[in-house]
């Protein structure tokens, strides 16, 4: 048998040398193609089919023009992208961001990282991702408006509801949803509710999705916990960011037992030793798009950190929500030395490779964003099943049918991890789990 590292390390070497620049996508590869070893070495008809090599390249990259004009009347360009990555279980599935970090970049990670985070929820999607260096902030309804109307005058054409099925991400949400809805209707005069997720529930979109990736991380923590023989009950928890992620893992946290201390937007840090009030963030955030900082008007004992790191506020529990490598080696050694026993992920690859090295070799339960914030994805799959029945769930037992997928997710990334020799690996776990549920209905289609 060839040397399986030797030829993973090629094979790395290739995607690098394909992709120039793009150094999110890259990292997001090496983090998983390296735990791939040991599924080579056991199945090693994935090596003869090239499986490796086929899902490291998207079955379609799109990059399109979005010209819109602002309230000013001036004519504005943005770009436009949707990267189509794999569809060997089910339509492309991913969210749209709208924030000026995006690039090609950006958005292959994204995608890449979405096959396998659809993969291990057991549905059957595929993995995409899209969206644009629009900027949202600070921007009126109108020209929200006009320029979700000009990206999807171009994206209609590569959608739908058996095709690609797009969602919410950064600067995307309800709001977002209906005008690229609207507009979608528009150009193809079917109402098919199913296209798109996160809707609003008034017009088929699904209850507790605008929850799920919050609850979801909540849920595989405390899954995480569990194994080890913990709970949440009890546990001073720090989780960044103030967005709908982090607002809805805070109200789960809190529910579960645990007291969300800490939390940020990307000015700064609030710490509130007496627990974040979810009532005042809800309000700042959801009803008056307010920054944090404004917290401490409202709580005088809070106190405000313009420029701080999160992960330097004591904890027993980190959950990071906000962006791609929020936490590096450094700001992991501090939590550790600070005694944070878990850490479980509710953005996209926020841990670098030395964060998640320092958190595994400390022994910390360690839960990746590919399977702890599969929440989101989850709900919008079981949304899609709404739309196509013509049914509306209750939230409860949406939120029912969502906790048992993330006990499920669990399970699955736990025990491939003990299979493989790698006991509580969740990223190994995990890793291998989303590959091998992609890589056999590929080699079954053959070459495509």
């Amino acid at each position: 048998m060839p040397n399986v590292a030797a030829q993973i390390e090629r094979i790395y070497r290739d995607v690098v040398h394909r992709n120039p620049g793009e150094l999110e996508f890259h990292q997001a590869v090496k983090e998983v193609i390296e735990s791939l070893v040991p599924v080579l070495r056991k199945h090693p008809h994935y090596a003869e089919h090239r499986i490796i090599e086929r899902i490291c390249e998207p079955e379609r990259q799109i990059i399109f023009r979005v010209p819109w004009q602002d309230d000013a009347g001036q004519v504005q360009i943005n770009r436009g992208f949707r990267v189509q990555f794999n569809s060997a279980l089910g339509p492309y599935k991913g969210g749209l961001r709208f924030h000026p970090s995006v690039y090609l970049g950006i958005v292959k990670f994204l995608g890449f990282e979405q096959i396998f985070k659809n993969a291990v929820t057991g549905m059957p999607i595929g993995g995409a991702k899209g969206g644009s260096d629009f900027d949202p902030k600070g921007r009126s309804d109108g020209e929200v408006m006009r320029f979700c109307q000009s990206f999807m005058t171009e994206l209609h054409r590569h959608i739908g509801e058996y095709t690609d099925v797009p969602a919410g991400d950064i600067g995307v949400g309800a709001r977002e949803i209906g005008y690229l809805f609207g507009q979608y209707k528009r150009l193809t005069n079917r109402y098919e509710s199913a296209t798109l997720t996160g809707k609003s529930p008034t017009w088929g979109g699904a209850l507790v999705r605008r929850e799920a990736t919050g609850y979801g991380v909540a849920f595989f923590l405390d899954e995480m916990l569990q194994a080890r023989g913990e709970s949440l009950d009890g546990k001073t928890c720090v989780v960044s960011g103030s967005g709908n992620v982090a607002v809805y893992a805070i109200e789960k946290i809190h529910e579960l037992g645990g007291k969300v201390v800490a939390c940020s937007d990307s000015d700064g840090v609030i710490h509130h030793k007496a627990g974040i009030d979810l009532d005042t963030l809800k309000q700042l955030k959801e009803v008056e798009r307010r920054r944090i900082k404004d917290y401490v008007d409202i709580h005088r004992d809070a106190e405000y950190h313009p420029g701080a790191c999160i992960w330097h506020v004591p904890c027993d529990v980190a959950v990071p929500c906000a962006t791609q490598n929020e936490l590096d080696g450094e700001a992991a050694k501090r939590l550790v030395a600070n005694g944070c026993r878990a850490v479980a992920e509710g953005a996209n690859m926020p841990t670098n490779p030395e964060g998640i090295k320092v958190f595994q070799d400390a022994g910390v339960a360690y839960g990746p964003g590919k399977a702890a914030n599969a929440g989101g994805v989850s709900t919008s799959a079981l949304e899609m099943q709404q739309n196509a029945s013509r049914d509306a769930w209750s939230f409860d037992f949406t939120e029912r049918r969502l906790r048992e997928i993330m006990k499920e997710i669990h399970r699955s990334c736990y025990e491939t991890a003990e299979e493989y020799g790698s006991p509580g690996n969740y990223v190994l776990g995990a890793n291998i789990v989303g590959f091998t549920r992609v890589a056999e209905p590929m080699v079954a289609f053959g070459v495509i």
